[in-house]
C-alpha cells in the first residue's frame, strides 16, 4: 500500500454496485448477530416507512454478505430487490469486517441533549405515530440513554441477559 505523509493511504475496495434479487445473495457462514424480533420489527419499520438508505455490503470474491444480513432476511420474506455495494476482500479480510463493522459503530458516544432533542421532534411524526415497532425502538433508546419521553420514567438498561438460544428459535 502507498504511503502519504507516514501513512498507509487507504485503499478503496468498493468495486461495484447493483439491485439484486434478495434471494440471490448468500448469508455469511459466520455472521454472529443475531436479530431479535423486535429489532426485526423495528427495521420493518423503518424500511416501509423511509425505504433503502443504506446499500448491504457483499464480498464479490466469495459472494458473503458482510453487513446488511436483516436487510436482506427481510427483503427475500417480502420478494424485494436490494440494493448492494460490492467489494472485494479477501477472506481473512472478510472476517475482520464481520467482526467488527457493528462494534465499532456501537463505540460512538451520546450526546444525551442532541440525542433527546431528535427522539422529541420524531414522536410526533405519523412515521413514529403509526408504528408500533418504531415507537419502542425509539424508547428504549431514550431509555438506554435516561431520556424521559412523555410520561413514561426513563427505563432501566440493566444488565444485557443473554438470550440467544432463545432468540435463535
Amino acid at each position: 500500500m502507498a504511503r502519504t505523509n507516514g501513512h498507509t493511504r487507504w485503499q478503496n475496495r468498493i468495486v461495484g454496485e447493483d439491485m439484486v434479487d434478495a434471494d440471490q445473495l448468500l448469508a455469511n457462514p459466520t455472521n454472529w448477530r443475531i436479530h431479535p424480533k423486535h429489532q426485526q420489527a423495528a427495521l420493518a419499520g423503518v424500511l416501509d416507512n423511509v425505504g433503502w438508505v443504506q446499500r448491504v455490503i457483499v464480498n464479490q470474491r466469495t459472494g458473503h454478505v458482510i453487513d446488511g444480513h436483516l436487510r436482506a432476511s427481510l427483503a427475500i420474506s417480502r420478494g424485494e430487490q436490494v440494493p448492494v455495494i460490492y467489494v472485494d476482500v479477501d477472506e481473512d479480510e472478510e472476517r475482520l469486517i464481520l467482526a467488527t463493522l457493528d462494534p465499532l459503530a456501537a463505540m460512538a458516544a451520546t450526546d444525551a441533549e442532541m440525542l433527546e432533542d431528535l427522539l422529541r421532534g420524531l414522536g410526533d411524526t405519523t412515521l413514529v405515530q403509526d408504528d408500533e415497532g418504531l415507537r419502542e425502538l425509539l424508547g428504549a433508546i431514550a431509555g438506554e440513554a435516561g431520556i424521559a419521553l412523555g410520561n413514561d420514567p426513563p427505563a432501566d438498561p440493566g444488565a444485557e441477559v443473554d438470550r440467544a438460544e432463545e432468540l435463535r428459535a
